[in-house]
């Protein structure tokens, strides 16, 4: 299958959407996880309980 250029360039144009987008819930799901991580951390800090256990 060959491409013309303006098909070319609305590939490479939907790829970087796509790329931005996915960067940007990345970005969120990292965010999230710290939280979920520090409120984890304060549980087991204030329950006594060892993580590493």
């Amino acid at each position: 299958m060959q491409l013309t250029p303006e098909e070319l360039i609305s590939e490479f144009h939907d790829a970087v959407m796509e790329l931005y987008f996915a960067r940007k819930r990345i970005a969120h799901l990292e965010a999230e996880n710290a939280q979920l991580r520090a409120r984890l951390e304060a549980v087991e800090t204030t329950s006594g309980t060892d993580p590493a256990v």
